[in-house]
């Protein structure tokens, strides 16, 4: 294993933003103007709000509410740093919700037999004190690997404006 994680896996699975991303944008089908149009009249569209991307947002809020209040184990290399793994310019701090899932970790890494020292982290303080302190952008991965593991990137809303990276979309 190196210190940083760096031969970490790919995950089998996208993220939980990665879902709410490519989500389909729900539109009602047009139904036909109840008055005649003049020609001066252009033709309106009418759309519903997107109900799936409305929820899958308020379930990201909330998870991400709860993660901020929660302490996380979060695992030291040789060198007592933060262990991370980098993915695509991203350093994401790994972090897990219990020993249980640390541990499922290591044997998954075949790296059960190592000593792992971690401390418990309150998730808030991952994301606004530790996550701006890191090279470049960076996020925390909550139980990396695991069917539930989830992805707190580095956007805004999730860390701090200055080190959250602009998306250049709008809602």
């Amino acid at each position: 294993m190196t210190e940083t994680g760096d031969d970490m896996a790919k995950p089998q699975r996208l993220s939980k933003l990665m879902e709410l991303a490519d989500a389909p944008v729900a539109t009602a089908p047009q139904e036909p103007d109840p008055q005649p149009r003049t020609q001066t009249q252009p033709r309106t569209r009418r759309t519903e709000p997107a109900g799936e991307v409305a929820v899958a947002r308020r379930e990201f809020a909330r998870l991400l509410g709860e993660f901020r209040r929660t302490a996380a184990l979060v695992p030291f290399d040789d060198h007592g740093s933060l262990w991370t793994a980098d993915f695509d310019g991203v350093r994401w701090i790994c972090a897990f919700s219990d020993e249980e899932a640390l541990a499922r970790f290591a044997v998954a890494r075949g790296d059960a037999a190592r000593e792992w020292t971690y401390q418990a982290i309150l998730g808030a303080r991952l994301l606004d004190v530790m996550v701006p302190m890191l090279p470049g952008p960076g996020g925390v991965a909550l139980d990396a690997g695991s069917p539930g593991g989830m992805l707190f990137p580095p956007v805004a809303g999730v860390v701090p404006a200055p080190v959250a990276i602009d998306l250049g979309g709008g809602r």
